[in-house]
């Protein structure tokens, strides 16, 4: 999830959704704490709040940076769903919907009229990995970042939030680092009119 956090704190949200930017960020610092009763009620009460704002009452027609922003607010209510009933499925939707939406810039980095500013560094990430690319380069660099949090997330302390153990700390680095660059290419794709 902290992957999306950067998509949605590092553009204005659509006025008209009336989504409290201050409400997703307690979300995101919520979902980061250690597991309990106490900051699951926290996250439960969030999400209410959440829920109140018009976005949920009306349909809307989003552009990318607009789509992340809405499958991330998905995402979050997901995992209040998660805190409520434990469940492998819920923990797979929020994994392929992110996915999806690596796999979704790369479609639309791909179908530009413009070069990638990063273009040749992602031609040589996906030749270093040879054949384990999966796909374009965001869906590559998004499953690279699952398989070391998946990997890394069966450590910790199950007491403990991601912020308490520096291999916590570097797990949200590797998430922020990997949430930049899809920032910096929906920069790109608004500058050059996509």
């Amino acid at each position: 999830m902290a992957v999306a956090r950067a998509p949605i704190l590092a553009f204005e949200l659509d006025a008209e959704w009336g989504v409290d930017q201050s409400v997703l960020e307690s979300l995101f610092r919520l979902a980061a704490s250690p597991a309990g009763e106490q900051s699951d009620g926290a996250y439960r009460r969030a999400i209410t709040e959440l829920c109140t704002a018009p976005l949920f009452t009306f349909e809307a027609d989003p552009d990318t940076v607009q789509l992340f922003q809405l499958e991330t607010i998905s995402n979050l209510l997901t995992f209040g769903e998660l805190l409520a009933k434990p469940g492998v499925n819920e923990v797979e939707r929020v994994v392929e919907a992110s996915a999806g939406l690596a796999a979704y810039l790369d479609g639309l980095v791909e179908g530009s009229f413009y070069s990638h500013p990063a273009e040749e560094a992602h031609r040589q990430y996906l030749a270093d990995l040879a054949d384990r690319a999966s796909e374009g380069y965001f869906a590559s660099r998004h499953f690279a970042v699952e398989t070391t949090c998946r990997g890394a997330l069966g450590g910790l302390p199950d007491a403990a939030g991601l912020l308490d153990s520096s291999t916590g700390r570097e797990l949200l680095a590797l998430c922020e680092d990997f949430g930049e660059e899809l920032v910096t290419t929906m920069q790109w794709l608004r500058m050059t009119g996509h």
